[in-house]
């Protein structure tokens, strides 16, 4: 026999519309909403959300689409997101678009037919390109990507400066002839080869850039040929921690040892980053801190929809290990 709201209303004692009210996060007092959250225990009542989506145009849910869950920062970020979300009462809806535009397109439609509360995005370079204020029936936050300037809220790392901290520490161990292998889909890519070419050419090394699908198998498939050829570098800056795996695996393949015939450094600093003999030398992003502050962008936009757009940037932390040293 199911489990109505009537029957929630009866055990706590209260009518139904406060028990909506306290399911809903309405305007009722904590003890109130304690009391109607014990009688929903004890009766089992579940919430039908369809028929209050429709009566409430809200779902209470966050919609979050990310680039590559395979990726351990979109993992990192996501929980947080989570966390943050499940702290307020509300549920995430994860799409993963493998740096699809197409995908995007069709997961942004689903979002808007959810009805989603709002979103937390991350986008491939075109659809970012392509984004304008009031384009999404949503509000949305970007992370990792940001869009136009003054389009949307966005949570980003410095990208410009943590490649660029890379290259000149590589350069400042001795290395002269400093590859950087980029993903081909993403802003976050181009800021960080931006960076990386900078901080070459400001010591008066020509950068050795190349551009590959931001994941592992590309990336080792890429550097197995270029490592091999008689103008390979001798040390690289991957843009990402997947890419940085691939490294590894190429080197290995190849017989180069880290440090020594190759010198390796990258971004994200993932648990088995230093358990790889040396050690690999990275750019640690502040991920549980993105997903918390892309939240916290979003309930404010939720509160005041019409405050200015803001721009959170963070900085990485350089944590330097054995790949990148020279004796």
């Amino acid at each position: 026999m199911s489990v109505g709201i009537r029957d929630v209303a009866r055990a706590a004692g209260v009518s139904t519309a406060t028990v909506s009210r306290a399911l809903g996060r309405g305007p009722v007092s904590e003890a109130l909403r304690q009391q109607v959250e014990a009688a929903v225990r004890a009766t089992g009542y579940r919430p039908n959300l369809s028929a209050r989506r429709l009566r409430s145009q809200s779902t209470q849910t966050i919609g979050l689409i990310v680039a590559d869950i395979r990726n351990p920062f979109f993992t990192a970020v996501s929980r947080a997101v989570e966390d943050a979300a499940y702290a307020a009462g509300m549920r995430v809806i994860l799409c993963n678009t493998d740096e699809d535009p197409d995908r995007e397109a069709l997961y942004l439609r689903l979002m808007e037919e959810e009805r989603v509360t709002g979103l937390i995005f991350a986008p491939t370079r075109v659809t970012a390109e392509a984004m304008k204020a009031g384009d999404l029936d949503v509000p949305a936050v970007l992370i990792d990507r940001a869009g136009p300037p003054g389009a949307h809220d966005s949570v980003v790392l410095d990208n410009v400066a943590a490649a660029a901290q890379l290259a000149e520490h590589l350069w400042a161990q001795g290395y002269r002839r400093i590859g950087g292998l980029f993903g081909a889909t993403s802003s976050t890519a181009q800021e960080r080869q931006a960076g990386y070419e900078g901080a070459l050419r400001r010591v008066g090394a020509e950068p050795l850039a190349r551009v590959a699908a931001p994941n592992a198998a590309a990336a080792e498939a890429i550097l197995v040929e270029w490592l091999a050829g008689d103008d390979r570098p001798d040390a690289l800056v991957l843009s990402n921690g997947l890419m940085l795996m691939g490294a590894v695996r190429a080197a290995r393949r190849l017989g180069l040892a880290a440090p020594g015939s190759l010198g390796l450094a990258g971004f994200d600093n993932e648990p088995w980053s230093d358990l790889v003999e040396p050690g690999l030398t990275v750019i640690e992003q502040p991920v549980a801190e993105i997903g918390a502050q892309a939240m916290a962008l979003l309930f404010d936009r939720l509160k005041a929809p019409d405050q200015p757009v803001r721009k959170v940037t963070l900085s990485g932390r350089l944590i330097v290990r054995g790949s990148s040293r020279r004796a």
